[in-house]
């Protein structure tokens, strides 16, 4: 935390180049902000489009997995699933007993899988560090790399499906943190090569909303709708985060490189 806070202190502030017209920005204020905004919008290049697509698909299936991962794997790899208090008569001694087995088994279950979704954020650590290693001597095709790790984390998804033994989630988690850490940094690599340096801040600013829409999409039902055509079986939502990730990787194809 001080080394943190040590690093801030110690960052130089360079002046805008021009602060005679970021002066007279500044008095503008909002209105300024959301004209500017609205202009980024509408005229945004053909290759920021591209990705804001990628971004979509992308971030729809990590909501997908923060919000379904836990029942989905306790339900079917664990075969122990959230135990429905109602469902029970819990004034008989054999009906409470068998609600106590059954929840203490979705408790151990989930508490597995949480560890297990934690190495998600490990490999994706080890992954970003491998490529800054590689990339410090070599060259890449960024959109390659970003398509084969989508693919992979979309591998790691719908392997979930197929897996009996849950000790292989780690070799699941291991894929999906490699889509990981390429969606925190790809998009934003081929971006910065795609637009006008000037105006980075708010073209970021808009480029973000990619993140923010897919998730509203599927907190406000999106996820369930699909699921409904399913059997509403929280696994199938793994499958989809799959497919989208697949998706979303197939997309990069269509990206031309700067």
């Amino acid at each position: 935390m001080l080394s943190i806070l040590f690093t801030v202190l110690k960052t130089k502030e360079y002046p805008p180049e021009d602060i005679l017209a970021f002066r007279e920005k500044k008095k503008q204020g909002i209105k300024l902000m959301l004209k500017e905004f609205l202009t980024h919008f509408t005229q945004m290049p053909t290759t920021m489009k591209k990705l804001g697509l990628i971004q979509f698909f992308s971030w729809f299936a990590f909501f997908s997995m923060w919000s379904m991962a836990n029942p989905a794997i306790t339900e079917h790899v664990f075969k122990a699933p959230f135990p429905i208090e109602a469902n029970f008569n819990l004034t008989e001694s054999d009906q409470n007993e068998m609600f106590q087995q059954q929840n203490t088994a979705f408790q151990e279950a989930s508490n597995l899988t949480g560890s297990y979704m934690g190495i998600y954020g490990l490999s994706s650590m080890a992954f970003a560090l491998l490529l800054t290693l590689y990339t410090a001597k070599r060259k890449i095709s960024q959109r390659m790399v970003h398509l084969v790790s989508l693919v992979l984390g979309g591998v790691g998804f719908i392997s979930i499906y197929f897996i009996g033994n849950h000790e292989l989630l780690l070799y699941s988690f291991l894929l999906i943190g490699i889509s990981w850490g390429s969606v925190l940094s790809m998009p934003y690599a081929m971006l910065a090569g795609a637009v006008d340096e000037k105006s980075m801040g708010m073209t970021m600013g808009v480029f973000n909303m990619f993140i923010v829409i897919p998730q509203i999409i599927a907190a406000s039902g999106g996820i369930n709708f699909l699921l409904s055509f399913l059997d509403n079986k929280p696994i199938y939502a793994m499958v989809i985060a799959g497919i989208s990730l697949i998706i979303a990787g197939t997309l990069n194809l269509f990206i031309k490189e700067e």
